[in-house]
């Protein structure tokens, strides 16, 4: 078809829904809530999954970590099922620290919430991490030191009372002055501040500076025997890395004494272990919203029929009078499918922008960097073209085939 007809097609159609503007926008407003709903949700888990990706680095690379429970728990009951486990004690953690060969870096830690930490008459709010670690954390971690050092093994031997504090609370309690060898009481325990760590920002509209970090042992004597800890285990490359996580869960079945052919009483956590299950949860979310949304639109598409039928049965003397200086089938057909095709293409136009805004309203909430999802926004824009196509074709044939002579007659 020659492009002046489509185009003359398409003014026509512009033109028909001009003149009936209530019946196009109830007729729009179902693509458009179908398209939102799909854009929307696709939007905001694409948000979600950037953030995860690029704020999985909490881990260092080549690092796992182990721990009681799995990263990600779903289903009725499924925490239930792990409760009974046995800790993950310091015991655990020192065995593995002691008889690795193949890990770069182990580290062991524990952690308390609600702690405050005080500076002079500067206080914090009872919402500080507290943690106790080895100075390999540093390292599985993936975290640098800003200003002064990290502790070391002597530190950590001895006890000392000494603590590096995350970005935050050393901007919070040191507005106006280095911190360093400065005396700090965290939780009314004095301890000597010896570090700054670099700022890591945050995370889900969470913050991963507000926290404070002292030898473990130090930890066990103020804050009581660590009944649960954490081990951290990194390898020097990518392609010991395999190896490394063979060897310790040996030592932790050792250690646990998991009889032999018995599952892991433990979990092995890495970063892509948690974005694999990340991406598994988003795929099933995907999956029911593309299902709401075909509804949605399904239900549209009727209502696009429906309309367009009764748009034919009005204007049956005007396709009388185009049949009868000249039009043909095709250009009949052509006209009204064209007319279907524009009223689900401004509304997917519509529910596309609408999709985008409202699931980045997410990012501006979590404060990340908003997306846009091209991929997703295309689909859209297809499925209503072709929704329009197949609704749209059977009143645009019936349109094409109306006898002109019956059609002038018609009042």
């Amino acid at each position: 078809m020659r492009t002046i007809d489509i185009r003359e097609s398409i003014a026509m159609a512009t033109a028909a829904l001009k003149a009936n503007k209530l019946r196009a926008f109830l007729t729009l407003l179902g693509v458009v809530i179908g398209v939102f709903s799909f854009i929307g949700v696709m939007t905001g888990i694409t948000v979600l999954q950037d953030s995860i990706e690029s704020s999985f680095n909490l881990l260092g690379s080549n690092t796992l970590l182990v721990q009681k429970y799995p990263a990600i728990s779903t289903g009725p009951g499924s925490r239930m099922k792990y409760r009974n486990r046995k800790d993950i004690t310091l015991e655990h953690g020192l065995y593995v620290r002691e008889n690795t060969r193949l890990a770069q870096y182990v580290n062991i830690q524990s952690s308390t919430w609600g702690g405050t930490i005080q500076y002079g008459n500067r206080k914090t709010n009872p919402n500080v991490s507290i943690t106790g670690s080895t100075p390999e954390i540093l390292y599985t971690e993936n975290r640098d030191i800003g200003l002064g050092r990290m502790f070391n093994e002597q530190d950590l031997q001895y006890a000392r009372n000494v603590v590096v504090l995350g970005a935050d609370v050393a901007r919070f309690l040191f507005p106006n002055e280095l911190p360093l060898d400065r005396s700090v009481r965290v939780n009314n325990k004095p301890m000597r501040v010896i570090g700054v760590f670099e700022g890591k920002g945050g995370m889900f509209g969470g913050n991963m500076d507000n926290f404070v970090v002292v030898p473990l042992n130090t930890f066990t004597n103020h804050f009581g025997k660590a009944r649960r800890v954490g081990i951290q285990a990194r390898a020097e490359d990518q392609t010991t890395y395999d190896a490394m996580t063979d060897e310790i869960i040996g030592l932790l079945r050792v250690t646990r004494r998991v009889p032999p052919g018995e599952e892991n009483d433990f979990e092995i956590v890495s970063n892509e272990s948690l974005i694999s299950e990340v991406n598994n949860l988003t795929f099933l979310v995907r999956v029911g919203t593309g299902a709401v949304s075909a509804i949605a639109l399904l239900a549209a598409g009727i209502g696009i029929m429906n309309i367009m039928l009764v748009s034919v049965s009005e204007r049956t003397r005007e396709i009388g009078v185009r049949k009868a200086i000249g039009a043909t089938k095709r250009s009949i057909l052509t006209q009204f499918l064209i007319e279907a095709v524009v009223i689900c293409q401004i509304g997917g136009l519509l529910g596309v922008l609408l999709g985008l805004g409202g699931g980045n309203i997410l990012a501006l909430m979590l404060e990340i960097p908003p997306v846009l999802p091209i991929g997703w926004a295309v689909l859209g824009l297809v499925v209503t073209s072709l929704i329009g196509i197949v609704f749209g074709v059977y009143p645009a044939w019936k349109a094409s085939n109306l006898d002109p002579i019956e059609a002038l007659r018609y009042e």
